[in-house]
C-alpha cells in the first residue's frame, strides 16, 4: 500500500501544472464560441420545423417525423458536451494552471477526460441511431410502421446515456488509466492503457461502418424505389395524388439522407485521427504531437455537426438533391419516354 501511494505521489509530481509560457486561449474560445452558436441556431430551426409539422399534422392525423426527434437529440447532446467540457479548457487558460493542478486529486482532469469520452461515444451512438432508423422505414417499412413510434425515438436519449456511462465508467474503477495530454489543458484514456483505448477506438470505428452500411442500405432501397415510380409511369393509371406522394416520399428520403451521409462522413474524419492516436505508439505519438490534434479533431465534431443541420436547410437539400440526380432524371426521363412509346405503338399494333 505504501508503494502504492508513493508512485501515485511520483507520477503526480510528474506531471505539469503550470500551463507552458505563451499558450493563447484563442483557438477554445472560438471552439467553444462556434459550438454554443452552431446548436443554439440548429435548436431553433428545429424547433421551427416542430412546430410546423405539429400543426400540418393536425389536419393529417400523422405524428412529427421520428427522424427530426433523434436530430434534435443530437443537437442537444453536442449542446450538451460543449457546455460542459469547453468551460473547464477556459478556466485553465485563465488561471494559467493545467487540469491536474485545478483541482484536488486529479478531479478536473477526470471530470474532463470522462466528459470526452462519453460525449463522444453519445454522438455516434445517436447517428448510428439515426442511420438505424432510415434504414428500417425504407428497408423494412411495414416492420416500422407496426413497431417504430415517435416514443421509442423519444426513448433513444436515455438508452444512449446509459449505454455511453456504462462503458466510459470502465476508467473510473482504475485512478490513472486518464492522463494528462500537452498542454496541460486535454485529459483523456491514457496512452499507457493500451487495452481499453483501442477498445474504445475500435468500437467508434465499428459503429461508422455499421452507419456507412445502413446508408448503403438506403441508397439501394431509394434507387429501387425510384425506378418503380418510373415503371408505374407506363403501367395503369393510379391516380395523381398517388403519384405525387410518391415523388414527395423519396425526395424526403433523400433530403434525409444526404443529411445524415454528412455528418456521417464529419464524424468520420474527425474520429480518424483519434483511431490512428490509439493504434500508434506513444513516444511517436508524442513526438509528432498527434496526441493534441486527434482529441482536438475528436471535439470539433460537436460544433461541425449543428452547422451542418444549419446551412442544409430544406432550399440548400433541394439544390444538393437537383444537382446529385439531374443526370439521372434526365436519362431517365428520355428512357421512360421511349419505352412508354414503344409500349403505345405496341398496343395499336395489337389493337389494330
Amino acid at each position: 500500500m505504501g508503494n502504492t501511494s508513493n508512485d501515485s505521489q511520483s507520477e503526480n509530481r510528474e506531471e505539469p501544472r503550470w500551463l507552458p509560457p505563451g499558450e493563447s486561449p484563442a483557438i477554445s474560445s472560438a471552439m467553444f464560441a462556434a459550438g454554443v452558436l452552431g446548436n443554439l441556431i440548429a435548436l431553433a430551426l428545429l424547433v421551427r420545423r416542430w412546430r410546423g409539422d405539429s400543426g400540418r399534422s393536425a389536419g393529417r392525423g400523422n405524428s412529427i417525423s421520428l427522424f427530426h426527434v433523434l436530430v434534435t437529440e443530437l443537437v442537444l447532446t453536442d449542446l450538451l458536451g460543449t457546455c460542459l467540457i469547453s468551460p473547464v479548457v477556459l478556466a485553465s487558460y485563465a488561471q494559467n494552471r493545467t487540469l491536474v493542478a485545478l483541482g484536488p486529486d486529479r478531479s478536473v482532469c477526470i471530470y474532463f477526460a470522462f466528459s470526452m469520452t462519453f460525449f463522444s461515444l453519445a454522438t455516434m451512438l445517436m447517428l448510428f441511431a439515426m442511420a438505424l432508423e432510415r434504414y428500417l422505414a425504407i428497408g423494412h417499412p411495414y416492420f416500422y410502421q407496426r413497431r417504430v413510434t415517435r416514443r421509442s425515438g423519444l426513448a433513444v436519449l436515455p438508452t444512449i446515456y446509459i449505454v455511453s456511462l456504462l462503458f466510459c465508467s470502465l476508467p473510473l474503477l482504475e485512478h490513472w488509466k486518464y492522463a494528462q495530454y500537452s498542454p496541460g489543458t486535454w485529459c483523456f484514456i491514457g496512452h499507457k492503457q493500451t487495452m481499453y483505448l483501442r477498445l474504445y477506438a475500435t468500437l467508434l470505428l465499428s459503429l461508422i461502418i455499421a452507419v456507412l452500411a445502413c446508408n448503403f442500405s438506403v441508397i439501394v432501397n431509394l434507387i429501387h424505389m425510384h425506378r418503380r415510380g418510373r415503371r408505374s409511369r407506363c403501367g395503369p393509371s393510379l391516380g395523381s395524388s398517388h403519384r405525387r406522394a410518391e415523388r414527395v416520399s423519396v425526395a424526403e428520403e433523400t433530403d434525409h439522407l444526404i443529411l445524415l451521409a454528412i455528418m456521417t462522413i464529419t464524424f468520420a474524419v474527425c474520429s480518424l485521427p483519434f483511431t490512428i492516436f490509439a493504434y500508434m505508439n506513444e513516444n511517436s505519438s508524442r513526438k509528432e504531437k498527434w496526441d493534441l490534434q486527434a482529441l482536438r479533431f475528436l471535439s470539433v465534431n460537436s460544433i461541425i455537426d449543428p452547422w451542418v443541420f444549419a446551412i442544409l436547410r430544406p432550399p440548400v437539400l433541394r439544390l444538393l438533391r437537383s444537382a446529385l440526380c439531374c443526370r439521372d432524371s434526365l436519362r431517365t426521363q428520355e428512357t421512360t419516354q421511349a419505352s412508354c412509346s414503344s409500349q403505345s405503338n405496341a398496343s395499336k399494333q395489337i389493337d389494330l
